[in-house]
């Protein structure tokens, strides 16, 4: 695929998986398309499930209000999930479910070639580091996929009812405006893990 449009076209109205059978909206992604950060999620939700816009929820408020922290708006981000649709109940994704639809994932992260992926919870995080390591382990440390800097970070949801992981949460994405800050030339933390998202040292 050449646009991301090109690739929202070849998904059309998707039944690849059975989660084509229950959605609403197939929810692909929204934000610029040549963004420096690329914001990855688990799953849409019922909202979301509705509007067809990952993050338009509780979640999504509270993720605006962590951009807005380091000056940046929701438009400057790209946003996507590693499932494309609602799971019944908002349960967790099953494998199958995201083996289907991460070739598309991986896909966007090519077209929009970001600087930083920040990986939101355990899902996104795992997928894209390779690892069975807990979120708890590894948020806000500044980890490698490929090419890519990657920060894990909780997930907005899991920090709507509790302060310490929202108070966390802000301390991490300091750590992403720090890393923006810095630049592409700027000394780069070192990372905790070396992971390869999608082959040799590029994503697929």
């Amino acid at each position: 695929m050449r646009t991301l449009t090109e690739l929202r076209d070849h998904i059309g109205d998707c039944h690849r998986c059975p989660l084509g059978e229950t959605r609403t909206c197939l929810v692909f992604g929204v934000g610029r398309e040549d963004a420096d950060v690329m914001i990855i999620g688990e799953a849409p939700g019922r909202n979301e499930d509705l509007r067809g816009e990952p993050f338009v929820g509780a979640a999504g408020t509270l993720l605006d209000e962590l951009l807005a922290s380091i000056g940046l708006e929701r438009d400057e981000v790209y946003i996507a999930n590693i499932l494309k649709c609602r799971p019944p109940g908002n349960r967790d994704p099953q494998a199958g479910e995201i083996e289907t639809c991460t070739p598309f994932l991986r896909e966007q992260v090519a077209l929009v070639a970001p600087r930083v992926i920040v990986t939101l919870g355990n899902f996104a995080t795992r997928f894209v580091l390779r690892t069975d390591a807990a979120i708890t382990r590894l948020r806000g440390t500044v980890q490698h996929a490929g090419r890519f800097e990657v920060l894990p970070v909780f997930h907005p949801a899991a920090a709507l009812y509790d302060r310490t992981k929202r108070d966390v949460l802000f301390d991490d994405f300091r750590l992403l405006g720090d890393l923006l800050a810095a630049g592409p030339d700027g000394p780069a933390p070192e990372p905790v893990q070396t992971a390869l998202f999608g082959g040799e040292g590029e994503e697929r």
